[in-house]
């Protein structure tokens, strides 16, 4: 049993390009900007998607993020093949199939195409600006998968 003491609160990107990666996110994948502010000398922009806040922040002062290497495809799985946060997931309840073909359209680039994860159940990841993977998996149905 989890601890009733945690609720989610939000991811947090670093981003070269805070403006640019939040409009991604707008355009993509139909997320909300909330909110556009300035802490520590960076520009912070908070964008909602599914459920969770998204906090996309420009380079401090002082700092020197390194790049995130991309995925790499190996055997039987892709992976990031770095420590830390590997990519974070979202579940889609409708045909993940038309959806990654709407977004194609709009020029989302998958690191991993749509597959057939499990009989009946799709799974893809979307490459985002900055390094970051997107993980899209469909939902279950009423009967087991979709």
């Amino acid at each position: 049993m989890s601890n009733p003491a945690f609720l989610f609160d939000h991811i947090h990107i670093i981003s070269q390009e805070p403006k640019v990666a939040a409009q991604w996110y707008e355009d993509i994948l139909g997320a909300i900007v909330e909110s556009e502010y300035d802490v520590r000398d960076a520009p912070s922009i908070n964008v909602q998607l599914g459920g969770m806040t998204i906090i996309i922040r420009g380079k401090r002062p002082g700092e020197k993020p390194n790049s995130t290497s991309p995925i790499q495809h190996y055997k039987q799985y892709s992976s990031h093949n770095e420590w830390g946060t590997d990519h974070f997931g979202f579940t889609y309840d409708g045909d993940l199939k038309a959806f990654c073909e709407e977004i194609r359209a709009k020029g989302a680039i998958f690191a991993v195409e749509p597959w057939e994860f499990l009989p009946g159940r799709l799974i893809c990841y979307v490459s985002a600006p900055d390094g970051v993977s997107i993980e899209l998996t469909q939902a279950k149905s009423e009967s087991g998968y979709a």
